[in-house]
């Protein structure tokens, strides 16, 4: 593994100081930083070592200072974790991302400061270059690995335990995070298929890593976001805990019935300030490129009656503002068939605008969305339902409060 870039670190340093400020503490001639900025040259491998003793102690997440707990953006998206977490007194010192678009849109909405470092490639990064933090939170990508193969390694003197079962997988560096960091707590989110991925053998490893390996008690419960938004989605959310606790899934406060679709879509009545383009006007009307071509409505349907009459179930979902939607997906941006907005039977629906995308996660509207449409939704179609982690986040909270307090008294 990789430490922490020193071009990262001395982004970094940027926030808080000048050029001049940078190269008087690192005894350098300023036109040495600016030229490290502009990459006409690349900064020396030392770099790293001298900005962090001179201009970056970085946060220890045993002293939160004005907040009661810290953590770490592991596989970070566009932030939808961060802000559950952020909702409940959380602090971010450390986010990874490796996707540029994503990263455009997470930083337009959690701009640098002075404790807080952003990667992009999490695999690159020494674990022990990562800050000190309370809860680890990562939304991993699920990659294939199982146990097979593992006992013959160990026959033949093999690595062992997690870095045998899991290298590799990104969850190996979930994994080596926890074991150098030991962090209070851990909250992984992935897709509810996690569970029966190969077989089951896959979840197995995962378990046997953070149970026997790393020594965690874990929790882990298959939550539905309908209860909180109007769309369909299933997702596994995994907790672990360094230490005893009694934490249990029953203090969550789950709705009873969710919202409907009307509550996340533009009323074009007035009523809400136009954002262009996904509305414009004095009445916010939805632009009409949204609504599907002639061409590409005319396909569609054509598609869903061929797998009907083949007795398959594949086709467009068409919704109202009554519907409950399916699960949008990162492939949203090539037809929106899973999510159709009717506008009548005489008229050709719609796709969700990406504010609509947006809304169907549980995002404020002042959520910025600083990309293309395309990349919108591919961003909000892998991200997380907010809400859900922020009910998750509201009874974790307390538990990790407690542990932190607990650890300042006895020191």
């Amino acid at each position: 593994m990789y430490p922490v870039q020193p071009l990262d670190l001395l982004r970094q340093a940027r926030i808080r100081y000048t050029q001049g400020e940078i190269a008087t503490l690192l005894d350098v001639d300023v036109r040495t930083v600016r030229r490290w900025e502009v990459r006409d040259n690349e900064p020396p491998a030392y770099l790293a070592d001298a900005i962090r003793q001179r201009l970056l102690p970085l946060v220890d997440a045993e002293s939160t200072g004005d907040h009661p707990f810290t953590f770490i953006d592991l596989f970070a998206g566009i932030g939808g974790i961060r802000l559950g977490f952020e909702a409940h007194g959380g602090h971010c010192v450390f986010s990874s991302e490796w996707n540029a678009f994503s990263q455009k849109t997470y930083l337009a909405n959690f701009p640098h400061n002075a404790d807080h470092i952003f990667v992009g490639d999490i695999t690159s990064v020494d674990e022990n270059d990562i800050p000190n933090h309370d809860v680890l939170l990562a939304g991993f990508p699920c990659q294939p690995f199982s146990i097979a193969g593992v006992s013959k390694k160990n026959s033949l003197g093999r690595a062992h335990g997690f870095e045998c079962a899991t290298q590799g997988t990104l969850f190996f560096d979930v994994a080596r995070i926890i074991a150098a960091k030991r962090p209070k707590a851990f909250m992984l989110e992935n897709v509810k298929n996690l569970l029966s991925h190969d077989k089951g053998n896959t979840f197995k490893v995962m378990l046997q890593t953070l149970r026997d390996e790393l020594g965690y008690e874990v929790h882990y419960k298959v939550i539905d976001g309908q209860r909180f938004v109007p769309q369909h989605r299933e997702r596994i959310i995994i907790m672990g805990f360094r230490d005893k606790t009694d934490f249990t899934w029953d203090d969550l406060q789950i709705p009873d019935v969710g919202p409907r679709l009307f509550s996340i879509l533009h009323p074009q009545d007035g009523s809400e300030t136009p954002e262009e383009p996904y509305t414009i006007g004095t009445q916010a009307i939805i632009n009409s490129k949204y609504t599907l071509t002639a061409n590409l409505w005319t396909y569609l349907q054509a598609y869903a009656a061929k797998h009907r009459a083949a007795g398959n179930g594949f086709g467009f979902g068409l919704v109202n503002a009554d519907s409950v939607a399916r699960t949008l997906s990162a492939r949203y941006h090539k037809d929106g068939s899973e999510i159709l907005v009717s506008q009548g039977e005489s008229n050709r629906p719609r796709r969700l605008t990406p504010r609509e995308c947006a809304r169907l996660m549980g995002f404020p509207d002042s959520f910025q969305i600083p990309v293309s449409d395309t990349q919108a939704y591919r961003q909000f179609g892998n991200s997380v339902v907010m809400p859900v982690i922020r009910e998750v986040a509201r009874i974790v909270a307390p538990k990790i409060i407690e542990k932190v307090n607990t650890h300042q008294l006895n020191h």
